[in-house]
């Protein structure tokens, strides 16, 4: 399914370009993967410097999550296994993002009940990734599991976190992801059994 995002948009203007070059999907995703865990690992130090610099290439990530997708559909690269590619980087960079930033907080008022906080985010996130994708599977053609709007998809918000970490806000985005998390993987497990019970389904 083509995005229609604004970032979508943005995102397929950039990599234009590079359609016709030695530059292939896989490439920009593992330049996500390498930036994402590299944002993180700025995150977990838990300093001003960290957050700061841990936001910029945050950011940088983050349009490389779309871009890698883009290139793809735009230059007729798109396979299976550049899709689980893609898949596997995303669950992993998301995940250890609330992991880091779990540690990253230890020393604040949350003491070290951010680190349970961003374990349990970031487990929650990867089962609302993972159940969002098998849904997705067995769902009608272009079905998303979460839809957006406005020109919005919801995985839009992790833009955002470079913007929390600058303003010295992540305290209350921990909380409000490790308390809104597990509720949207249980409905999204819930929405998935359901599905497996049908008597029939889309592969």
């Amino acid at each position: 399914m083509i995005g229609d995002s604004w970032s979508h948009l943005l995102a397929r203007q950039l990599v234009r370009p590079l359609v016709g070059t030695s530059i292939r999907p896989n490439h920009l995703t593992t330049l996500r993967l390498l930036s994402g865990l590299i944002a993180c690992g700025c995150f977990a130090l838990g300093t001003r410097h960290g957050m700061v610099w841990g936001g910029f290439v945050w950011l940088f990530s983050a349009l490389l999550d779309r871009a890698d997708g883009e290139l793809a559909r735009i230059g007729n690269m798109m396979s299976p296994s550049g899709h689980r590619y893609d898949y596997y980087t995303d669950m992993v960079v998301n995940t250890a993002f609330f992991v880091a930033v779990g540690v990253g907080l230890r020393d604040t008022w949350l003491g070290q009940w951010s680190i349970l906080l961003g374990l349990l985010a970031g487990g929650s996130l990867l089962l609302c990734m993972w159940w969002a994708e098998l849904l997705e599977r067995l769902s009608p053609p272009l079905t998303r599991a979460y839809e957006g709007r406005w020109g919005f998809d919801p995985d839009d918000a992790l833009y955002l976190m470079a913007v929390f970490a600058w303003l010295s806000w992540l305290e209350p985005i921990l909380i409000g992801a490790a308390t809104v998390a597990p509720i949207v993987a249980a409905v999204t497990g819930i929405r998935l059994l359901r599905l497996r019970e049908q008597p029939s389904s889309y592969s």
